[in-house]
């Protein structure tokens, strides 16, 4: 049993006559800052609000027209929050319930607090932690934060506090919206500079009541925006009519999915161009413009494109779909990147060009990088790597981003699946370097590297959450909009590097997007298309990614540049002989054989010898080692390997590989059973307090047949974790 930091959430129904009850409440009697939550089960509605004043807040609450139909309220007090906390906490708890899906929120998006306050990463980071857990308990949130941080629906949602550059594009965009001279906007950004983001973000700001929108700080920028958002309503109406066209059908499916979820959206708001064809909007909102098409190797799209294009007044050989945003629009917003154009049906780069010098257009640029933790000199980096511009000595470094080449494809592969089993999102990308055999005969592999046979993806409709898809391989279009947590991208066989000339070579023969080059005659524009692709999804990773090259010449370019992963394989480190000198530069190894199946039988935990850690790694008293037996952890841990851990140290295990020992008898004589396995805990509150309700022991095996260990809560006495898996020894 373990006590939260001091925080309480009190549930009370929403009544005129319950406010009695609300105002006996020891912090609302003294105007204490607290958050509160408005909900009702019926309706799949919640508010999100934070106030000095609780009993006039919700006097006024009553009063409106939506809120007052909502049946109960939370609200959340701590002796611990001030104004700063409570603003942060409000701000979070929008932006992860309005992810959560239990409820659709009724909060608009404007005035989302994002700044720093005292302790707020030591202390207050930890409190938002336990107030979910009760949220969680209470049945208002469903989702772990875990989940929720590497779902499409956080990611994608509109309650995101914007960075600085976005605030400026967003004031921007909206002072083209209300001109009366300016009929299109281009907004240029790199991948990563927050594009998609925007757009949502827009699109809800404009789609929302006024009364929704947190006007607090009542800066200067803010103050404009409100105006801006007056006139928009007179230039417009209330709600204007609206569209965001998305080109790449399995992103627009994600975001119709992210659209379904928000109050005040729906997911018939996000259309495929050839949707513009049924009716006129005010404003219409292009995500990925860059992927707008013309008429060129459509493959089965030419029957579609021409009647959209009749239907529209357009000679379909002469137009594109920008011409359709263009026709059907009385005002066009253009997310644009000129170096993520990757096939020739992509609207040429001169559209986009005769569109910007039009003199009802205006060109707005973003260019802070946020997507990628290497931020913008990673972004430089890949784009002068790819372009044989770097100096001979020119090597990446970075200590907030993983960016690491792997001289085998085994110890690539296994790295992915490190990153998998660690953290989510973490997928192998590929150029399209072999055919898509499997599409057609499902039992056929399509890629094989050193003897690894792999499927490209089993499905181009939101692949990177689909089922299987840590196992098989994405290519550009499945992967182009998305974020990922961990990229290994493929360099294939079609691109290469001739050392007489130093410069990256393409062999046409070797790339298999048949629409990709089919009537390209220029070899320098199918180059050009090529490495946009790997530009494109190198730029897909969050928090690092991992290159492995086919050819060998390209290869040893590479590592040139991009640091080696040094692990062989499956993070084994090969241990130095040398004089083992304990907790100097040797951890003690333990007679343990940990059963990486079900726990192993009885055996006492005694130092059998000290290992010598690989140099440069600190020993320190709160690390060990021993053997780790069996197969159900052995995509991360081979059978027969040692291990090294740390001993436990508390705080959250969810998701982590720890060490656990089961004792039937307290006893020093007698010995305990022991297993390795990933952990997640299953949690219940009473008052102040939580409770293991159960604990869930996970295997990580290539054998389905290895179940999970489940401890129910009787059980929890029994057991406990000794240690935290760091890393494969030998």
């Amino acid at each position: 049993m373990s006590t939260s930091p001091v925080i309480e959430v009190s549930r009370f129904v929403f009544s005129d006559k319950q406010l009695s009850d609300i105002r006996a409440n020891s912090f609302a009697q003294n105007y204490w800052p607290l958050v509160y939550v408005l909900s009702d089960d019926n309706k799949r509605l919640a508010y999100v609000g934070e106030t000095a004043d609780a009993v006039a807040r919700m006097t006024t609450h009553l009063k409106h027209d939506a809120k007052r139909h909502l049946s109960v309220v939370h609200l959340i007090t701590s002796l611990k929050f001030n104004k700063s906390a409570t603003l942060d906490i409000e701000s979070n708890l929008i932006k992860y319930m309005s992810a959560d899906g239990r409820f659709k929120l009724l909060n608009g998006n404007l005035g989302l607090a994002d700044h720093n306050y005292y302790q707020k990463d030591i202390l207050y980071a930890d409190i938002f932690q336990h107030l979910w857990d009760q949220l969680r308990a209470k049945g208002v949130t469903q989702h772990s934060l875990d989940h929720l941080d590497n779902s499409d629906l956080f990611k994608y949602s509109p309650y995101k506090a914007l960075s600085a550059d976005q605030r400026q594009g967003l004031l921007g965009i909206m002072h083209s919206l209300v001109s009366d001279t300016t009929r299109t906007l281009v907004v240029q950004g790199g991948a990563g500079t927050g594009k998609s983001v925007l757009a949502i973000f827009l699109f809800k700001l404009l789609q929302s009541e006024n009364d929704e929108f947190n006007f607090r700080e009542f800066s200067s920028e803010e103050a404009e925006i409100k105006d801006l958002l007056i006139r928009l309503r007179e230039k417009y109406g209330q709600k204007p009519r609206m569209a965001l066209v998305v080109p790449m059908s399995s992103f627009r499916k994600t975001l119709q999915k992210a659209f379904s979820n928000v109050a005040g959206l729906k997911s018939s708001m996000v259309i495929g161009p050839a949707e513009l064809a049924k009716q006129h909007y005010d404003i219409v909102l292009v995500d990925e413009a860059h992927r707008l098409r013309q008429r060129i190797n459509l493959g089965a799209y030419y029957h579609a494109f021409d009647k959209a294009s009749v239907a529209l007044g357009f000679d379909p050989k002469q137009c594109s779909e920008v011409d359709w945003v263009r026709k059907q629009s009385s005002r066009a917003v253009f997310f644009y990147d000129t170096d993520q154009t990757i096939k020739p049906s992509d609207a040429a780069a001169d559209v986009f060009s005769a569109l910007k010098a039009s003199p009802d257009t205006e060109v707005q640029e973003l260019v802070s990088q946020f997507r990628v933790l290497g931020g913008n000199p990673y972004v430089k980096f890949v784009d002068d790597l790819l372009n044989a511009r770097l100096p001979a000595s020119a090597k990446h470094t970075s200590r907030s981003y993983e960016f690491k080449l792997c001289d085998s494809f085994c110890e690539f592969q296994q790295k992915i699946q490190e990153k998998e089993s660690e953290i989510g999102l973490s997928r192998m990308i590929a150029g399209y370097s072999w055919p898509w055999v499997s599409n057609k005969e499902r039992d056929k592999f399509d890629i094989e590297i050193e003897n690894i046979k792999l499927r490209w993806n089993s499905t181009s409709s939101d692949w990177i959450n689909a089922a299987g898809s840590a196992t098989e391989v994405g290519c550009i279009h499945t992967t182009q909009g998305y974020d990922l947590n961990y990229a290994g991208i493929i360099f294939g066989r079609e691109i290469g590097y001739d050392k007489t000339k130093g410069e990256i070579i393409i062999r046409p023969e070797l790339y298999f997007d048949r629409n990709g080059k089919q009537s390209i005659t220029d070899p320098e524009q199918l180059k050009r298309y090529i490495l946009n692709i790997y530009k494109t999804i190198m730029l897909r990773g969050i928090r690092g990614t991992f290159v492995y090259a086919c050819d060998p010449d390209f290869r040893e370019y590479l590592a040139k540049h991009i640091p080696r992963e040094i692990t062989p394989s499956d993070n084994v480190v090969e241990l130095p002989q040398v004089k083992a000198e304990p907790y100097v530069n040797a951890v003690p190894l333990y007679s343990l054989l940990p059963a990486a199946g079900s726990f192993s039988e009885q055996q006492r935990a005694e130092i059998d010898d000290w290992i010598v850690l690989p140099e440069g790694e600190r020993a320190d008293k709160n690390l060990f080692a021993c053997k780790v037996q069996g197969e159900s952890m052995n995509r991360i841990i081979p059978n027969g390997a040692v291990c090294l851990f740390r001993t436990d140290q508390g705080g959250s295990r969810n998701g982590k590989i720890v060490l656990v020992e089961h004792s039937d008898i307290i006893d020093d004589d007698s010995g305990s059973h022991y297993t390795v396995k990933e952990y997640e805990s299953i949690k219940s509150e009473d008052g102040d307090s939580w409770a293991h309700q159960r604990i869930l022991l996970k295997p990580r095996s290539s054998d389905p047949s290895f179940e999970t260990l489940v401890l129910s809560e009787d059980d929890t006495s029994r057991y406990r974790v000794v240690g935290e898996f760091l890393r494969v020894l030998d």
